[in-house]
């Protein structure tokens, strides 16, 4: 019987992937590419950034199955290769938007404006709009706690598995995003 099915633990799909059996990286992808995307687009606020992080994280993860340790669960370690992903992103938005401003004034005029017509989208959809570029605009240690503890629905535990933190750590920084988004969306 090959190591492909929905009961089948992440390590033996692992395993089986190591061993070249394409189901086995099909069902770790069907298995875990919904958090991998919540995360990602909770963290950088962009919903088809977020597509190319969740791609960006699977090749990422796949290239790296040799180096996975079947002792801790994989999707802490998917989950942590994710948000270096979004972090890598990050800087090179920023790096991209430094360049972007350097072009000759001439050239601005041809930068299309990708805001949202606020008078186009339900209220509800706006403040959800709101949230989420409060949350991405969060300093990266604030904001990934946040997302895993409280949109994830990870434990404190979990999250700090995947931060390298300790439990306390975690929870001081999931109030201080508390906090930040306070503000935040207060101004």
């Amino acid at each position: 019987m090959a190591a492909t099915g929905a009961e089948t633990s992440d390590p033996a799909l692992v395993t089986a992937a190591i061993a070249g059996q394409q189901a086995a990286y099909t069902a770790l992808m069907d298995r875990h590419r919904d958090a991998v995307y919540r995360v990602a687009r909770h963290h950088l606020g962009d919903e088809s950034e977020a597509l190319d992080i969740t791609q960006d994280a699977f090749i990422a993860a796949f290239a790296a199955l040799v180096r996975y340790d079947p002792a801790r669960p994989f999707r802490t370690w998917l989950l942590r290769i994710t948000l270096n992903k979004c972090r890598d992103w990050a800087r090179r938005r920023t790096v991209r938007r430094l360049f972007r401003l350097a072009r000759p004034l001439e050239d601005a005029a041809d930068v299309a404006d990708t805001g949202q017509d606020p008078e186009a989208e339900a209220i509800s959809r706006r403040e959800v709009d709101r949230i989420g570029t409060a949350i991405a605009a969060l300093p990266s240690g604030l904001k990934a706690p946040l997302i895993l503890c409280r949109i994830e629905g990870m434990s404190m535990a979990e999250a700090a598995a995947i931060l390298s933190l300790s439990e306390k750590a975690v929870e001081v920084r999931i109030y201080r995003a508390r906090q930040k988004l306070a503000e935040l969306l207060e101004g």
